[in-house]
């Protein structure tokens, strides 16, 4: 081995590169990656590089890119500044290489170049040649790689002398004598099994047998094998070696360990090491094994060996243990329980501390203040025998290398340095101890030439020094038992207790581990939730067991850490066998697998969530206070303060004094007339198809004829009164808006249902069916495909189609023409009913005057500037709201035309909504949500393909999303920015705003300023408050301005229990407790009708449609009167929360702009621990949790919160969002989420404005009909 090391440092210093040029000088690293089965070669290079005054930096053997913690070993060989890698020839030939043979390139490591180690790669030195041999020195003599708890790789550099002070101590503390034989399991390139079995054993001249993991895993009783052959005196082994020795003892009982003398246990501090050294002895005394030789140590990267047991005498009584209480070690006391408790924690002694060291024990938070004698603290060492540094880290050196403990006055106890260890433990019956001093170490001569420094630098006197502690801490004793309890690594600090993860697994481990899961492989860690730390375990579970036998040992593991260690899990997750990042030697990488949770890549097979039991540092609920000042109180108050009352307006309609625009805005039907007189070929409407081709077209004399055809049907075929309803079932098209007008010159009132999807008929017919019951359709029009469907088995299957009123086939009907064109009496007589599903999943119908359908259409035409020479493209479904006013009425009031583009056209063709605006040149467009987010989803990717067809948006002026919703306010950004480079102007993009009583509240005109965006506190708004706050600032919510106010439209926002005005949100100066915003309307065709209850009135306004009366609620929401203020004024509530705000903009007439900020819709908060919070919210922090949650759905159920997420993903990421969901909801809504749903794409109800149907949702789980992938029941 001399002359092979020799050849190295030869080849290494001369032969790599030019004597002008070398590669490589004294003092640079060198990595040395060699497998755990090739000692010889790593003893080569290891000392090669010492007698080439390199600085060796083993490391682990990369296998993959995806190695764990391989980008952590790269940022280690980076700041060492690691140009070069010394391997054997197998291990260079099994490393990954590229299609061009190159090894690869892993991800953070820096460029390496790899050179061969193997003998006949090795040049023989001139005999001249002899390697330069320094006196011991501060000077580094390799180093050795440490993973943080955070699993930051830092490289723990050892000097020339403390490597020689080392290796000499732990020659005197284990009596090493030349030509005794070791046994080693550990792994050889650092820690115990480089100490032992390379450095001291070659000093000693030891012989040492390595046994690699490889065989191990093979062969458990390999190390024990090798003992009993070799007659080995010494052997390195974890409580893992002993475990597998136990397990596979029956295969070979012939075997003898009465040889050893020392059975060196390296992670004796751990507290399951007391169970697995006594059952090894009890398995093995039979066999020779003296109990006495048992010796466990404690160890760390930093201190290196801290203590050991040293060898006992034959027959002396064993060491005693400590028998502490579980309770005070997490208040980090020393307290003696009795051993029958659960709650107590047997720790056995790691022996005495090293000879020439000096220990004290300090507090582990803080400044390193010594501790009391019943105290728990970290373990500090001063010794020479011990690292000197974090290389290239001076900033964490300083603050572990060079610790000055201090005394309870902060004041410094001497000058001496310590190092902490890492460890956390206890030193007898004092905090301090003293090793046993070396006078004086024997000698070692090594016949023939020098091997290592070991053999050329002397130790000199070991420190000897009184060190006098404060009165506090007791009497320095000499020869006291150290303890160790835990590492600081492992440390849990959780609402101000700590816990260790190695008692924590050991517990687990306690609670029938063979049946259900790998011993050995279980990982606890902590992940900061909600400002505090929250424990979770990660075990592999066996393939054999059962869901049902998994759950059952879980729910014992919650109970048993609960009961033992009197502290909640978070999480506990079971993943499938072997998944687990593993360190080299087959543990459990802590650091990796904590990453994966975090990051939602863990893909368990099991998981219990229980933050109801642990997270207690929730807030208390709120207690709303009853309202003890009176309205006029408020407003007086308001006055005082200066406040404006929070009400705006938009302009005023104006009259009229043309005697053709009376008669024409008088009805439609008249409009139509009128128009198909006056300029009869003028096109108001076209049709296009998916592949953009104009399919239909109507002009105004062709609706008008169309319309008659159709009157004249029903008035002959379907004996109809006047006021009959008649359901209009069509796919959005001209031959909807023919027949709108057909029923009102029939004097009928038309009702447009949405077609059922004839794929889906079981879930779409019985809406069609219901509303047809409610509004007591005496007919239904539709076309002859429809009817066939209406009239099917398949339909007879979902409905009863027996009882469909008359149907009417509207697609070949005889020219005639009615004998007379309906013209109501009055303009408050009803035009048309409006049905639609809330997304609360209530049906609603509102009756819509022919007055307020006039005041209607000629407030969008002076807000949009709607003329007859005027192009508008819709993108809408044409059913409800101000969709269908947009589809059917505007063109015939204002004369325009209406290019028609049916939404479910782009689920074939997804450019076809953008390639006609760019086609038409057209200025004004109107869609929905999920128009929008389908073509920022489907064609985000493309714009440059559609530019390259000629697609140009920059001729869009106004693109207006249509919804009765808050504005999406990051759907409508995410589409400006994706669609600027086809030139649309980002200025371009607002939003209209309605409500069931008023289609159209808000819509974005020409001449009104840009919206505005405001950013607001979501703590105050679930108190029902607004507070402005700067963009950026925590918890802010950014609302944008609904669209400008249309005109003869009056908002004023009212508090619901005194139905009184409230003052302007203005600057955030809203006060009051418990103040809560409603927005009530007043307009010309404002009082049309209110969400989830259907009333009949009698009365002359509209109102909902129903066959049940409620007078009370009618005149509730549509005449309601002010408390105070202007009384005599009705309005109509619209169930929406939101704030009026007066901006710095100017409106058309030069005045100061009032914005309206819609917040959300009464009837769809969540009454939670009484606060109020918007689904939307926590939907959104949801979705931005993984990224395999495509969308998501929250509600309540018997208190709890429910969250509905959709996997985009595979379905191994199922398990992975539960935690992910749980952490989101609780950061950042301060609420625990009592159930997780995981279901497929798809099934989360959205209607066609794209509104989330959040009741359906939940009716469908309570019903128990969602066929979810998983179901998580958070305890």
């Amino acid at each position: 081995m001399w002359t092979r090391s020799v050849k190295l440092a030869y080849t290494l210093l001369n032969k790599l590169g030019t004597k002008a040029e070398p590669v490589l000088k004294p003092g640079d690293r060198v990595a040395l990656v060699y497998p755990n089965s090739d000692p010889g070669m790593f003893w080569v290079a290891f000392y090669g590089c010492l007698l080439a005054e390199v600085i060796p930096v083993p490391i682990e053997v990369p296998l993959s890119r995806k190695d764990a913690g391989s980008q952590q070993i790269g940022f280690l060989l980076g700041s060492c500044g690691v140009g070069l890698a010394l391997t054997s020839e197998v291990c260079l030939k099994g490393l990954p290489k590229t299609p061009n043979g190159e090894i690869l390139q892993f991800k953070g490591w820096p460029r390496l170049k790899w050179v061969v180690t193997d003998s006949k790669y090795l040049t023989k030195p001139s005999k001249d040649w002899q390697p330069h041999i320094p006196t011991a020195n501060n000077d580094i003599a390799y180093i050795e790689y440490k993973a943080s708890k955070e699993g930051t790789v830092m490289g723990v550099a050892v000097s020339k002398v403390a490597m020689l002070t080392h290796c000499q101590a732990l020659t005197q503390a284990c009596n090493y004598s030349e030509g005794e034989t070791l046994v080693n399991v550990l792994d050889f390139k650092k820690d115990m099994g480089l100490w032992h079995g390379v450095l001291t054993s070659v000093m000693n001249r030891i012989h040492t047998v390595s046994v690699p993991y490889a065989v191990m895993k093979a062969c458990p009783m390999s190390w024990v094998q090798r003992v009993h052959l070799h007659k080995a005196r010494v052997a390195l082994v974890k409580c893992r070696d002993l475990h597998w020795a136990m397990m596979a003892h029956r295969e070979q009982r012939d075997v003898s360990l009465a040889s050893l003398r020392m059975l060196i246990v390296a992670d004796g501090a751990n507290p399951w090491s007391v169970s697995s050294c006594d059952a090894f002895l009890n398995v093995f005394q039979i066999h020779g094994l003296k109990p006495e030789v048992i010796c466990p140590c404690a160890t760390s990267p930093e201190a290196m060996t801290v203590a050991i047991r040293r060898p006992g005498v034959p027959g002396a009584p064993l060491p005693a243990r400590a028998i502490l209480s579980m309770a005070g070690l997490s208040h980090g006391v020393i307290r003696v329980n009795t051993e029958d408790k659960n709650s107590a924690l047997t720790v056995q002694d790691v022996g005495h501390v090293m000879p020439g060291a000096l220990m004290c024990i300090v507090k582990p938070d803080g400044p390193p203040q010594l501790c009391k004698t019943d105290e728990i603290g970290e373990i500090v060492v001063n010794s020479r025998a011990g690292g000197t540094m974090y290389y290239g880290l001076p900033g964490v050196t300083k603050n572990t290398f060079e610790v000055i403990p201090v005394n309870s006055s902060g004041a410094p106890i001497g000058e001496i340095p310590f190092v902490r260890s890492g460890l956390l433990g206890f030193v007898g019956p004092t905090a301090v101890a003293y090793g046993q001093v070396q006078s004086a170490l024997q000698t070692v001569s090594v016949a023939g030439a020098v091997l290592t420094a070991a053999w050329w630098f002397s130790l000199g006197a070991l420190r000897s020094d009184c060190f006098c502690l404060s009165t506090d801490c007791g009497r320095a004793l000499q020869g006291s038992l150290v303890f160790v309890v835990g590492k600081i690594e492992g440390l849990l600090m959780v609402s101000g207790r700590r816990h260790n993860a190695d008692d924590l697994v050991a517990t687990a481990l306690a609670v029938e581990p063979v049946k259900t899961v790998y011993r050995g492989r279980i990982a606890v860690f902590s992940v900061t939730v909600f400002y505090d730390e929250r424990i979770v375990i990660v075990a592999e579970q066996r393939p054999e067991a059962s869901e049902e036998d998994s759950f059952q040992w879980m729910s014992r593991v919650l109970q048993a850490i609960d009961s033992i260690h009197q502290v909640g899990l978070y999480c506990l997750a079971l993943v499938p066998a072997n998944t687990l990042p593993k360190t080299p030697l087959g543990g459990i990488h802590v650091s990796e697998t904590k990453q994966h949770f975090l990051e939602g890549n863990l893909h368990p097979c099991n998981i219990l969530m229980c933050p109801h039991t642990c997270v207690t540092n929730l807030p208390k609920p709120r207690q709303k206070q009853p309202v003890g000042v009176g309205p006029a109180s408020i407003m007086v108050g308001n006055l005082v303060a200066g406040k404006r009352i929070a009400q705006a307006a938009g302009r005023d309609l104006g009259l009229i004094e043309d005697q053709d625009l009376v008669r024409k805005h008088q009805f439609l039907t008249e409009a139509l007339q009128w128009r198909a007189q006056t300029d009869p070929d003028h096109t108001l409407f076209v049709l296009l198809n998916a592949k953009g081709t104009a399919v239909c077209a109507a002009t105004c004399v062709q609706l008008h004829k169309r319309a008659e055809k159709i009157a004249a049907a029903l008035s002959e075929r379907g004996s109809l009164n006047t006021g009959d309803n008649v359901v209009l079932l069509y796919p959005p098209g001209i031959d909807l808006i023919a027949s709108f007008y057909g029923c009102l010159y029939a004097g009928c009132v038309p009702v447009t249902v949405r077609p059922p999807h004839p794929q889906n008929l079981t879930a779409t017919l019985p809406t069609v069916r219901m509303i047809i019951d409610v509004s007591k359709a005496a007919c239904i029009l539709t076309t002859q495909n429809l009817m066939k469907i209406l009239r099917s088995k398949e339909a007879a299957a979902a409905v009863n189609i027996k009882t469909w009123p008359t149907i009417i086939d509207t697609d070949d009907l005889p020219r005639k023409r009615p004998p007379q064109i309906y013209k109501p009496p009055t303009a408050e007589m009803l035009a048309y009913l409006d049905f639609s599903v809330s997304t609360t999943g209530m049906l609603t119908g509102v009756k819509i005057s022919h007055a307020a359908v006039s005041a209607l259409c000629r407030s969008i035409k002076l807000q949009c500037e709607l003329y007859s020479s005027r192009q508008i493209a819709i993108c809408l479904d044409p059913y409800c709201g101000l969709g269908f006013v947009l589809w059917c009425l505007c063109s015939v009031y204002s004369g325009h035309q209406s290019i028609l583009i049916p939404p479910m056209e782009l689920e074939t063709s997804l450019p076809l909504w953008l390639s006609t605006l760019s086609q038409y040149r057209i200025r004004d467009t109107f869609c929905s949500y999920s128009v929008m987010e389908l073509c920022t989803k489907g064609l985000g990717t493309q714009t440059e393909a559609l530019k390259l067809r000629g697609v140009n948006l920059s001729c869009v002026r106004s693109c207006v999303v249509v919804a009765e919703e808050r504005p999406r306010l990051a759907l409508t950004q995410s589409f400006s920015k994706l669609f600027k480079d086809l030139g649309l102007s980002p200025r371009a993009v607002s939003t209209a705003f309605g409500s069931r009583v008023n289609l159209a509240i808000c819509l974005q005109g020409t001449t009104g300023p840009d919206p505005s965006i405001v950013y607001v506190d979501m703590k105050s708004l679930r108190h029902d408050r607004v507070r402005l706050v700067e963009r950026g600032a925590p918890q802010s919510l950014p609302l944008m301005e609904s669209g400008t106010i249309l005109p003869g439209v009056r908002v004023i926002i009212v508090n619901p229990e005194t139905r009184g005005p409230l003052g302007d949100s203005h600057l955030g100066e809203v006060k009051g407790s418990g103040i809560r915003f409603w927005m009530w309307v007043l307009g010309g065709w404002g009082r049309l009708g209110q969400v989830m209850v259907w009333v009949n009135s009698p009365h002359s306004a509209s109102g909902y449609y129903t066959i049940y009366g409620e007078e009370s609620l009618q005149a509730d929401h549509f005449n309601t009167r002010l408390s105070f203020g202007d009384p005599q004024t009705l309005w109509a509530r619209t169930g929406y929360l939101g704030f009026v705000r007066r901006t710095e903009l100017l409106d058309a007439s030069g005045d100061r702009h009032d914005a309206l900020f819609v917040v959300g819709s009464l009837d769809e908060t969540l009454e939670l621990r009484g606060l109020r919070y918007h689904p939307i919210d926590i939907e959104t922090s949801v979705s931005r949790a993984h990224r395999s949650i495509a969308e998501s759905a929250v509600f309540t159920w018997t208190n709890l919160l429910v969250v509905v997420s959709e996997l985009c993903g595979s379905e191994q990421d199922a398990l992975d969002l539960v935690p992910l969901v749980t952490n989101v909801v609780l950061e950042e809504h301060h609420l625990v989420v009592g159930v997780v749903v995981i279901v497929d794409p798809g099934v989360i109800p959205i209607n066609s404005r794209g509104e989330k149907q959040r009741m359906h949702l939940r009716d469908s789980f309570l019903a128990d009909q969602l066929d979810p992938i998983y179901v998580a029941y958070n305890m």
